[in-house]
C-alpha cells in the first residue's frame, strides 16, 4: 500500500488531473468513482477497480477498511486528508475514491429495444436523475447527443448512484439516425402537446426522447418522433425539471405495462 503526502508527488499530480479533467479521464480511459456506495456497486458487477485511493481518516472507517481487506489484490493508496480533499468531486469528502475502466456497452444500438434519448442535458445532475430513473424502470439502453454533459464524468456518477453500471450507454450518438429506423414508438414530450401522457397510448417497444433544460427537444429529433405527448399540469405550472418529467413518464410506462401485464394473467386464469 502506497502512502502519500506531498503535492508534489507524481502520481498525485495524475490522480489530480484525473479527478478534475473530463479531457485527460477519456485520454486515459479510465473513470473515477468517488465515495464507497459507488465503488461497492461497480465492484459488485465487474469486479475490483484498478485503484483505490483512500484518506487517512478514511482508512480507518470500518465500511472502508472491511472493502479493503475483502479485496487484497487491489491497487490501494492513502493520502493525506488535505491531499484527499484537494481530489474530492464533493464538498465533504467521502474518504474513498477508486479509478477503474468504464464498463464497455454494446456494438451498437438496438433499433427494436426500450430507449431513452437524452438530447442536449447540460446539468450533470439531471443527467444522473434520468439515468437511474431508466434503470429503475428497467429502460437500460441510453443514447446521449454529442453535446449532453458527460454520462461518465464524477458528478454524473454520483448523481445515478450505481444506475450506469446496470445500463447500456452510448454516448455521442445521432439521435435522428437512430429514429430514422426504430421499430417502435417514439414519444417526445412538449408542454403544447394535445395528447395527455396519461390517457395516451405507450407502444412497446418504447423510445422516449427528453431535451435541453431550457431549449427542449431540436426540431430535427422533435419531428422524428411518432406522437408528441404532455404532461398534465393542473397546479398550473409552466413546466417541470426535466428529470421529474423523464421519472413520470418512464415510470407511468411502467405502471400501464404492470396493469396490461395484470390484465393478460386475469385472462388465462393466473394470478
Amino acid at each position: 500500500m502506497k502512502y502519500i503526502v506531498s503535492r508534489d508527488n507524481a502520481r498525485f499530480r495524475e490522480l489530480k488531473k484525473l479527478c478534475h479533467g473530463g479531457h485527460e479521464r477519456r485520454k486515459a480511459g479510465r473513470i473515477v468513482l468517488d465515495g464507497m456506495h459507488l465503488i461497492a456497486a461497480y465492484t459488485e458487477r465487474f469486479g475490483p477497480p484498478d485503484e483505490v485511493i483512500v484518506s487517512e481518516t478514511g482508512a480507518g472507517r470500518a465500511e472502508i477498511a472491511r472493502y479493503l481487506e475483502n479485496h487484497p489484490e487491489m491497487a490501494a493508496t492513502i493520502l493525506a486528508d488535505a491531499l484527499f480533499a484537494v481530489l474530492a468531486t464533493v464538498g465533504t469528502p467521502s474518504g474513498i475514491m477508486a479509478v477503474a475502466a468504464p464498463p464497455q456497452g454494446g456494438q451498437g444500438a438496438d433499433p427494436s429495444a426500450d430507449t431513452v434519448l437524452l438530447d442536449g442535458i447540460q446539468d450533470p445532475g439531471n443527467l444522473g436523475s434520468i439515468l437511474r430513473s431508466a434503470a429503475a424502470a428497467g429502460f437500460r439502453q441510453i443514447l446521449l447527443s454529442p453535446d449532453c454533459a458527460q454520462a461518465w464524468s464524477p458528478k454524473t456518477l454520483r448523481a445515478a448512484m450505481g444506475a450506469h453500471f446496470s445500463l447500456d450507454i452510448h454516448q455521442d450518438s445521432d439521435l435522428p439516425a437512430f429514429l430514422s429506423g426504430y421499430r417502435g414508438q417514439a414519444l417526445v414530450t412538449a408542454p403544447d402537446a394535445t395528447a395527455e401522457l396519461f390517457t395516451a397510448e405507450l407502444g412497446q417497444p418504447l423510445a422516449w426522447i427528453f431535451g435541453n433544460e431550457g431549449q427542449g427537444v431540436r426540431p430535427e429529433v422533435s419531428k422524428l418522433a411518432g406522437k408528441r405527448i404532455r404532461i398534465p399540469m393542473p397546479g398550473g405550472a409552466e413546466s417541470i425539471n426535466v428529470g421529474a418529467a423523464a421519472a413520470v413518464c418512464l415510470f407511468e410506462t411502467v405502471r400501464r405495462r404492470s396493469g396490461n401485464q395484470r390484465t393478460e394473467d386475469s385472462k388465462h386464469g393466473l394470478g
